[in-house]
């Protein structure tokens, strides 16, 4: 079984290399720092990642028309897939996906809009995203409703749509809303995604949900964070992600242990989410790639 290594965590290696955090969450990077995501695009490849996730996924209407920035989401998402290219172009080889977080708010699918109306904004992004990606990623789904809509939107393009699901950090048989993690598999097999995964929950969790996809006849992956957990108050627009706290025993040994699971249950698409960083991808592309230390 070959397996394919995704890259790490995008918005908390930008903090940690920029010094801090804000309600724009990754995108503030593509107006500040264009250089820095370039840079974390090239130190994931060299570390044996061999896919590029666009630093798009804070992309949003309803995340830059609060801050009065919404006419730039366009020039914000082609920077986004452009940054990837580059970096994907140097390295020589590897796939670019392009990435669509969840409306709303992360982690919190109850302030989501429904399915239909979400669909109808990814549509428009995912078609700024089109030209320049192999595939569109929609990130940290969290409930049924969620996951219709961004299958919906992404079916516009004609690209390859994946989609990452996103799990109760307690209870790693159900998504974030309540639902059983089961109860995704009528739209996979409705809409036929090319991929599935299980992202951003901690590796405890993705490592109960990854076995109950693994019938469901699409590719399997799975990339989870370094969090200790999602904060309770980490629920509405203008949070920041430095009331997260990170994992102080996520090894990128330890990390990769619990990728061996995921393999072992059928994944073969394999990163890391927030916290986990070029380390992780490293001793991951070691582990499962036969990469030299």
């Amino acid at each position: 079984m070959t397996v394919t290594l995704l890259d790490g965590g995008m918005g908390q290696e930008l903090i940690a290399r920029a010094g801090r955090a804000t309600s724009l969450w990754s995108a503030q990077a593509l107006i500040d720092a264009p250089d820095l995501v370039r840079a974390v695009h090239d130190d994931y490849f060299a570390a044996g990642a061999e896919v590029a996730t666009t630093n798009s996924y804070s992309v949003l209407p309803d995340r830059l028309e609060p801050h009065g920035i919404l006419d730039h989401l366009g020039t914000l998402a082609i920077k986004a897939c452009t940054l990837a290219c580059q970096s994907r172009d140097a390295h020589g080889s590897g796939l670019v996906l392009g990435s669509l977080g969840p409306q709303g708010f992360s982690y919190q699918p109850d302030k989501a809009p429904l399915a239909e109306d979400a669909a109808e904004v990814y549509a428009k992004i995912v078609r700024i995203h089109a030209p320049f990606v192999d595939a569109h990623i929609f990130e940290t789904m969290s409930s049924v409703d969620q996951l219709k809509g961004a299958l919906m939107g992404g079916s516009v393009t004609g690209k390859p749509v994946w989609v990452a699901v996103s799990v109760d950090d307690q209870v790693g048989t159900k998504l974030r809303s309540g639902e059983d993690v089961t109860d995704i598999l009528p739209l996979l097999q409705e809409y036929r995604p090319a991929a599935v995964l299980v992202n951003c929950s901690v590796p405890e969790a993705v490592t109960k949900a990854v076995p109950l996809l693994a019938d469901c006849g699409l590719a399997l992956g799975a990339y989870a964070n370094g969090f200790t957990g999602i904060h309770k108050d980490f629920s509405k627009v203008g949070a920041t992600v430095d009331m997260l706290s990170a994992r102080t025993d996520l090894s990128p040994e330890t990390y990769a242990d619990f990728a061996d699971k995921w393999v072992a249950a059928g994944a073969t698409l394999i990163g890391g989410c927030c916290e986990v960083g070029p380390a992780h991808i490293r001793e991951l592309s070691r582990r499962l790639k036969g990469a030299p230390a």
